[in-house]
């Protein structure tokens, strides 16, 4: 991969932390400026708003309506899904235990509004809540996204099954898909203007205290990512091949985390996590399902960052983080990072999750933080991602071809 691609890759964001940097040393500077000029980042918020309903429905729905393989290889399918959701979960664990150790925000921001308090449903209540609306109308909104996620793989999987019956809508999903990319990524050309209005009013909102906790959650994911290359990537090879599977890993997996690194898009890795599997012996027909499955369904690093946002806006509003918190933020975590897109910027739907969830009284303070805090962390997160998609491989040729599935492919080539 030449220099100048990877330059090319990662200019819109520096100019993105840029604008955050700029806006911020404004908001310091000029606080007057800065609450005169906050309607400018209030505008793409709104903007999104209006995405991220069809958006989500769309690639979700697409995805799976779109899939050749559903019937043709569901147990690979099953093993894979069941293997990502495993991964997911306890990459959300270890991080929760951090942040609970180790909070990204030590004391909350000044100046923030207190929520209203309602009335707490009961605990049926909250289930039926999680996965349904009361109307389809009810849908359309922002604030129904795991509602809406739930409907749009339901959706998906009867398109799938309807044969020929459903190939206009097929097409249709994958139609309004590449639609709706194209409008985030216009949408997207005024995130710099807007987010040096939001950093301005930010920091002239919340002072100096920003960049301290911002540092401080930079300091809890770095090493963490890298620790976690080199030791969970090992123990799934292991799982999956053995020793000598660890050291098949090692051997192939360089050129996946730096095409990863490089293009910040686990879409963007999939031809080389495709050929390091074919080097590796891996069989065809997992890697065709495991790779390109993996690119938006496979997020370790994503699960590190969700758990990451959620523990610092938590601290931002002066809220405790509590174990109590475990399962919902693991759940979230996983699904959210099921519904994100392969390509950089695919609409931010794990941040409005987390908002609709978590934060529904104060999205616009919680939307931006969230944005920022994952364009930081976006590299590291997207190597995890993308380059243990080669990883998980492994075990799932072995849950399919047997134990000695590496023996055999070095067997069959000699």
């Amino acid at each position: 991969m030449k220099a100048h691609s990877v330059a090319r890759n990662y200019v819109f964001l520096a100019i993105l932390l840029f604008a955050m940097l700029m806006g911020a040393m404004t908001g310091y500077v000029s606080p007057s400026l800065a609450s005169r000029i906050a309607f400018l980042g209030t505008i793409f918020i709104r903007l999104m708003f209006c995405i991220v309903v069809p958006m989500v429905f769309a690639s979700i729905a697409g995805a799976i309506a779109s899939t050749n393989n559903l019937r043709r290889s569901g147990r690979i399918m099953w093993v894979t899904i069941i293997t990502f959701i495993i991964a997911g979960a306890v990459a959300a664990v270890i991080y929760f235990g951090l942040v609970m150790i180790f909070p990204p925000v030590t004391a909350a921001w000044t100046n923030i509004p207190r929520e209203e308090i309602g009335d707490y449903a009961s605990m049926t209540q909250m289930i039926v809540n999680f996965f349904t609306v009361e109307d389809f109308v009810g849908l359309l909104t922002r604030r129904a996204m795991l509602p809406l996620i739930v409907f749009s793989l339901l959706f998906g999987f009867a398109a799938n099954l309807s044969g020929k019956a459903g190939e206009p809508v097929r097409k249709f999903l994958e139609s309004l898909t590449a639609v709706m990319l194209k409008l985030v990524n216009i949408v997207t050309y005024y995130a710099p203007i807007a987010f040096f209005a939001i950093f301005a009013d930010l920091v002239a909102t919340y002072g100096p205290q920003i960049s301290r906790d911002y540092a401080r959650a930079l300091l809890l994911y770095y090493p963490v990512c890298f620790i976690y290359i080199f030791t969970a990537f090992p123990i799934m090879a292991w799982i999956g091949a053995g020793s000598e599977g660890v050291r098949e890993m090692f051997r192939h997996i360089t050129k996946p985390a730096v095409v990863s690194l490089g293009t910040c898009s686990s879409v963007a890795t999939i031809p080389t996590n495709m050929e390091a599997a074919a080097d590796t012996g891996i069989s065809r027909d997992v890697s065709d399902i495991v790779i390109p499955l993996g690119a938006t369904m496979h997020m370790d690093g994503s699960c590190f960052s969700c758990v990451l946002k959620i523990a610092f806006v938590m601290g931002v509003l002066g809220q405790p983080l509590t174990i109590a918190d475990l399962p919902m933020i693991v759940v979230v975590a996983v699904f959210s990072a099921v519904g994100m897109s392969g390509v950089p910027g695919g609409g931010y739907i794990g941040e409005y999750i987390i908002c609709a969830l978590f934060f529904p009284n104060h999205v616009e303070l919680a939307f931006p933080i969230l944005v920022a805090i994952g364009n930081l962390v976006d590299p590291p997160a997207t190597m995890i991602n993308a380059a243990g998609d080669y990883v998980v491989s492994f075990i799932v040729s072995r849950f399919i071809d047997g134990k000695d599935w590496l023996k055999k492919a070095r067997i069959a080539r000699a």
